[in-house]
């Protein structure tokens, strides 16, 4: 973290801090879709869209359908949590493929084998024989293929748009996911109270037909490769002592452990609130969705307009968050709790994009991908231990008290790593009629002149 003004979320290393530095800088196109611009990053997030639209149809089709097939909350879960399983306990390894593999054929296959996988359990679900422990298999299996795919996916990024316009792709990459998330949503949620969930896994099968095509079609020579890391030893233990020993990446990445962890449990807690506290059914938790995912697109679009990453952004966001969250939780009517979803999105989303830009602009190109996959595997693989522990407290005490006590851990955690990266910043709070913010806390020599 740097003790400089303002708390700027700035790496430790020379060669990085003038990738940062030229993010913001001139020269660089600092307009809200400057990544656009460039052809091989419009053909990934082309196909991403595509895909991406199908995935949000696929996690609504399942989470309906377990909860449909059991009538339990925490069955869904445990399907939330094989899906994430194998990213907390392989998480690292798949950085470390992504160090070594060249990533854009590696994507082609990762890509391939997750539409494999909607595409079964489509075929399972319109023959009738589909059981709860077949989408648990299809779920874990998908968690496997991503455990590769997600580091190799974020840290491509940089090598289709260079590193004057990661911060930009990388907010664009999230209002990407989030504009799928409002129409895949809503689609799931006819498409199931029409024809049933297996037309929802289906469609995802084949979306992913996009991003491979996308793949295919680029100009190698227009990439910006990194150099791929020879196989050797202790590759996966140097990756986790290069973040331990530098405070403005293992502060973020905690942060996001615990809100990805306790806070992030959605499905759980909307499926809840929809059959037990508004008695709705599936286009209730599409709408549901839809509202969060509004807010969402929202913040990655600030995001990519902002073009840089501050951690005291981070951290606030976090602490307005999950405060929200709590607030949310006992909101007495139906078009209230709808409505604060919209901010939940927004400050949701910031929190992810915020720390993921900080973290990659922050690391070293050739530990990116071990980093990024530290990022997501505290981000979702902490999903197996929250989300069974987040179902059976909203199966027990209910959906109100399930929601707020993710958002008062979120809160706690919020509020600890605000006082952890302050000192380790060198930063008090300020209170001025501008608002709340840090600021360097005066040397002793700068209080004597002040005196």
């Amino acid at each position: 973290m740097s003790t400089g003004n303002g708390a700027d979320s700035a790496p430790g290393h020379t060669s990085t801090t003038s990738t940062a530095r030229t993010t913001r800088t001139a020269g660089t196109d600092n307009s809200m879709f400057s990544s656009l611009k460039i052809r091989n990053y419009r053909l990934f997030a082309t196909g991403q869209a595509v895909s991406n639209t199908g995935t949000w149809m696929q996690r609504i089709a399942q989470d309906w359908l377990v909860l449909s097939l059991t009538g339990s909350a925490s069955a869904v879960g445990i399907t939330i949590a094989l899906q994430f399983l194998p990213m907390m306990v392989f998480g690292l390894y798949g950085g470390v493929l992504a160090d070594r593999l060249p990533k854009r054929p590696l994507l082609i296959a990762t890509q391939s084998l997750m539409g494999l996988t909607g595409i079964a359990l489509a075929v399972l679900t319109l023959a009738g024989h589909v059981q709860v422990w077949h989408v648990y298999l299809a779920a874990f299996l998908l968690g496997l293929v991503t455990v590769v795919d997600n580091p190799a996916r974020q840290t491509f990024v940089s090598e289709m748009v260079g590193p004057q316009q990661l911060a930009n792709a990388v907010s664009l990459n999230s209002a990407n996911f989030q504009s799928a998330r409002l129409i895949g949503p809503a689609v799931a949620g006819v498409l199931i109270t029409a024809v049933g969930s297996g037309w929802a896994f289906l469609l995802n099968g084949l979306s992913f037909a996009a991003p491979v095509a996308g793949l295919l079609l680029m100009r190698t020579r227009e990439l910006h490769p990194i150099e791929p890391q020879p196989r050797a030893k202790g590759q996966l233990r140097e990756g986790l002592r290069y973040v331990a020993g530098r405070p403005e990446l293992i502060w973020p990445i905690v942060l996001v452990g615990f809100i990805g962890t306790f806070g992030f449990n959605f499905p759980i807690w909307l499926s809840a609130f929809v059959s037990d506290v508004f008695h709705g059914d599936a286009g209730t938790y599409g709408l549901f969705n839809t509202l969060i995912a509004a807010g969402s697109l929202a913040g990655a679009l600030l995001a990519a307009r902002r073009g840089n990453s501050r951690l005291r952004l981070l951290v606030a966001a976090a602490l307005l968050f999950s405060a929200l969250e709590i607030v949310t939780a006992f909101a007495p009517g139906f078009w209230l709790f709808a409505a604060l979803l919209v901010p939940i999105g927004m400050f949701g989303l910031t929190v992810n994009v915020t720390a993921n830009a900080s973290v990659q602009m922050a690391t070293d190109p050739e530990m990116r991908g071990r980093v990024m996959a530290l990022f997501m595997m505290v981000f979702t693989g902490g999903t197996p231990i929250g989300a069974p522990l987040v179902g059976w407290v909203t199966d027990t005490y209910g959906a109100r008290i399930g929601m707020a006590a993710g958002g008062l851990v979120s809160l706690a955690a919020a509020v600890t790593i605000a006082v952890i990266l302050s000192r380790v910043g060198n930063l008090r709070l300020s209170v001025t009629r501008r608002g709340v913010t840090f600021v360097p806390t005066p040397r002793p020599r700068e209080l004597v002149a002040a005196a």
